[in-house]
């Protein structure tokens, strides 16, 4: 812990040291070339008509933007696009709705299916719940004038930051990502990663990497690295904002946390011995392996919790003279290293107040805390090689409940471990009680969020496995009758 804790603020020396670096355009096409914007769905009923609202609003000319709808939904998204779609042909927009038969390869499928039967030399993405601004395109593509441009990725934005904690905590998380880990990366010659939306690639830098793959939760992930491994130099736009939704509920973020979890501890397995048998620098394979293995630090934060009560007791009664150094050390540096991290990235900030870091940082270490479990799971099902499948985040558009939609009430069965996290709550808050009493203040500051972000975690989940337990039993009294749980 105390590594990956030191591995953070790394990442802050190396930004700060990098900051500056721009990419510097140094010309621009004569002709615009063709592009395909590629927008990946499935059951996604609320956000639908505000993404294909934003792209047809892109500036570009019409007769060099092609755009794939590539709809595996099972539910009624199809009506809806169809419907769009015919009224969006009919006043000359080139657009295609791609649909399968199948599910093969759920989202990488689909993204392959799509490059297959592309005309654009370059190749857009963006997911469900994304807005582009309309000047998206024209400030991205004159970066592949540059023949060894692979792809271009932009920056995140939150349409909805300041719905709840929750979302606020979220959006910190990912500023840390955008702001700091990817300008730090992509700056200094390191491998960085496409983010699954809100970026371009060269079609041919998809072929020579071998194409979208299907093996791993994190189909982007692993063809960012397949693709710099094959020579390809990728660049980062900081200054670029694609706004995009953040999930509302805890069960929503916990199947996306375990997604990108699973995903990237798969992308390391399949990937590290490639890495360290290239040609790259030393630097640029010790940090991809800290990339591709940095999600570990959830079961060993999760670990780390769990011995520190029995490891306190045995170190008081084996009368040691110093009982708790080195878990008030770690305590300390996990807290510390975290607001420096955060901090700096909410500084990035520039058109936002300060201030409600206060709130933030605290809701964020406890969410993030609260997700422990959650993504152990998500490791050992990587270690152990179990098969899963792609489960998209839920997105509402301000809709509060897909509770019509089937599929939004299975995602939600996932959250039967909330009595597993509501336990671990219980256990932090005893291990808190008995470091109170040894006088080990340094250690509270890492067991209280802990705590806070365990039995949040737990109990927001418990509704959403209480419906999913009756909708079971109904089904099993009742089998030829569907019911409509509210």
């Amino acid at each position: 812990m105390a590594v990956f804790s030191l591995y953070r603020v790394w990442l802050v020396c190396l930004w700060w040291r990098v900051r500056h670096h721009r990419p510097v355009l140094t010309r621009m096409f004569d002709q615009l070339p063709i592009v395909t914007v590629q927008l990946p769905i499935f059951n996604e009923p609320y956000v639908v008509g505000r993404l294909l609202d934003a792209v047809i609003r892109l500036d570009y000319p019409k007769d060099r933007l092609e755009i794939q709808v590539l709809d595996d939904s099972t539910d009624d998204t199809p009506l809806v696009v169809s419907d769009r779609v015919a009224d969006l042909r009919a006043h000359g927009v080139w657009i295609h709705h791609v649909r399968r038969t199948h599910r093969s390869g759920f989202k990488a499928g689909a993204l392959a299916e799509g490059v297959a039967a592309s005309h654009g030399e370059f190749i857009a993405v963006f997911d469900s719940d994304f807005v582009p601004q309309p000047d998206f395109l024209q400030r991205t593509i004159h970066q592949f004038t540059d023949p060894d441009i692979g792809m271009v990725q932009t920056r995140w934005g939150h349409l909805n930051r300041t719905d709840s904690l929750l979302t606020r905590a979220q959006a910190l998380m990912l500023d840390g990502h955008f702001l700091i880990e990817q300008v730090a990366r992509s700056r200094s010659g390191r491998f960085f990663n496409f983010n699954g939306s809100a970026g371009i690639w060269r079609a041919q830098t998809i072929l020579d990497a071998g194409g979208w793959q299907s093996d791993t939760l994190s189909e982007d992930l692993d063809l960012s690295y397949r693709a710099q491994l094959a020579g390809w130099r990728f660049c980062y736009l900081e200054d670029v904002i694609a706004p995009a939704e953040l999930p509302i509920e805890m069960s929503s973020l916990k199947i996306q946390q375990h997604r990108w979890t699973k995903g990237s501890i798969q992308a390391g397995f399949k990937l590290l011995p490639a890495i360290w048998r290239s040609r790259q620098p030393w630097r640029v394979k010790l940090e991809a392996c800290f990339h591709l293995c940095n999600w570990f630090h959830y079961p060993l934060g999760l670990l780390c919790a769990v011995l520190m009560l029995p490891t306190l007791m045995l170190t008081h009664t084996s009368l040691q003279p110093h009982p708790g150094s080195w878990e008030s050390f770690v305590g300390m540096l996990l807290v510390i290293t975290t607001a420096l991290f955060y901090g700096v990235a909410s500084w990035q900030q520039q058109e936002r107040s300060r201030w409600p870091l206060l709130i933030e940082l605290p809701a964020l270490m406890s969410v993030s805390m609260g997700l422990a479990l959650n993504n152990t799971r998500g490791v050992w099902e990587a270690l152990r090689r179990a098969a899963s499948p792609f489960h998209r985040t839920p997105k509402y558009n301000g809709h509060r409940r897909g509770t019509q939609d089937p599929d939004y009430r299975r995602q939600a069965s996932d959250a039967v471990w909330w009595w597993g996290e509501v336990a671990l709550g219980l256990y932090t808050l005893v291990s808190i009680s008995y470091v109170l009493s040894r006088h080990l203040y340094a250690v509270v500051p890492f067991l209280l969020p802990l705590a806070a972000g365990f039995l949040y975690a737990g109990c927001t989940s418990l509704a959403p496995a209480l419906h999913a337990s009756v909708e079971l039993l109904v089904a099993w009294w009742k089998p030829e009758k569907v019911y409509e749980l509210g």
